[in-house]
């Protein structure tokens, strides 16, 4: 089968490799449609953090936002899987230590990170194989495009929810990228005043099409009482000024993560009574995100700028976005088309 590969920092291309086999709880999917992640991107620079700490080495398949059809089951695998549209979990915990038996297996010390981490082949592939375990049904209700934007959706939506909102609190978040605009559009469908901070880039013009009550750069974001602020960015600045402009009492929650270390002086989280939250993966939202999507409560549609092949991949890992691509700032690949 055709897969993209990353053999060496800004190396890549689509190769010819041995299709996944149906392995005992697992199953073989035939990608519908998957994302490109800044994850990925990172992966295609060589500057992911995993790389320098040996959880990653080259040559990676990646991709990890994905959706498809079963097309194969491994033993133990129920056959009813057999022709059904789903997407999965990113983290493969080893399903035995305290964390994972606890409900905690995204953060697993053991665990593999489909097409990150571990060597576990990612979805940027005709075909992928993942365990029974990480499956999630995607209804009628979901398309392809939207089915493969669970997983970011998974991720805003824990977001979130660790943000503790109620209705009429008012959101601040940071960074307009995709995770950035779908945490504002569940904080929206949660009932809050939702506003985003940006740069002056292409990225905020299309924050603003989305209809949230604030759109700022931080020169002009004006001085309100904040109930919670998400840092969906990747500045290294930014994590201390979140919590400099959250309410005291309130909620600061990261989930964007920077190239590098970030000062944060713990003194304002304590003075302030502060509650700073991380969040890493999206496991506990994906069921959440697909039933929004299907309610119509959220529609992540619109963050969607272009879909393209694999072999058309390359460019997009390193910064340029296809002609005729729109505002959006998730671009798509259809992996079955050459």
């Amino acid at each position: 089968m055709r897969a993209f590969v990353v053999t060496a920092p800004g190396q890549a291309g689509v190769q010819d490799v041995d299709p996944p086999a149906a392995m005992p709880g697992e199953v073989v999917i035939d990608v519908g449609r998957a994302g490109v992640c800044g994850t990925d991107a990172e992966l295609f620079a060589g500057s992911m953090e995993y790389l320098r700490e040996g959880q990653t080495t080259y040559p990676v398949r990646i991709g990890h936002e994905w959706m498809g059809t079963v097309s194969a089951v491994g033993e133990g695998v129920d056959r009813r899987w057999l022709g059904r549209r789903v997407t999965g979990d990113t983290m493969l915990g080893c399903g035995r230590c305290r964390r994972c038996t606890s409900g905690y297996h995204h953060v697993c010390a053991f665990r593999a990170e489909l097409g990150i981490r571990g060597g576990r082949p990612g979805a940027l592939a005709e075909q992928v194989a993942v365990p029974q375990t990480a499956l999630r049904e995607l209804p009628d209700e979901v398309d392809d495009l939207r089915g493969a934007l669970a997983e970011p959706g998974g991720n805003a939506l824990r977001a979130v929810r660790a943000a503790a909102l109620r209705p009429g609190d008012r959101v601040l978040v940071l960074g307009p990228g995709t995770i950035g605009v779908l945490a504002a559009m569940f904080a929206r469908s949660a009932g809050a005043e939702v506003h985003l901070m940006g740069r002056a880039d292409r990225s905020l013009p299309f924050a603003a099409a989305q209809g949230f009550d604030g759109v700022w750069t931080a020169q002009t974001l004006p001085e309100l009482p904040w109930d919670a602020v998400i840092d969906a960015s990747n500045a290294p600045r930014l994590p201390s000024r979140a919590v400099e402009l959250v309410e005291p009492g309130k909620r600061v929650v990261y989930i964007g993560i920077a190239p590098v270390p970030s000062r944060l002086d713990a003194r304002e989280l304590v003075l302030r009574d502060i509650t700073a939250v991380g969040i890493l993966g999206a496991s506990a939202g994906l069921s959440g995100a697909i039933d929004a999507y299907a309610r119509g409560d959220v529609d992540p549609a619109p963050l969607v700028a272009a879909t393209v092949r694999l072999e058309d991949l390359a460019p997009v890992l390193a910064g340029q976005f296809p002609d005729g691509a729109g505002p959006g700032p998730k671009v798509h690949v259809s992996p079955r088309e050459e």
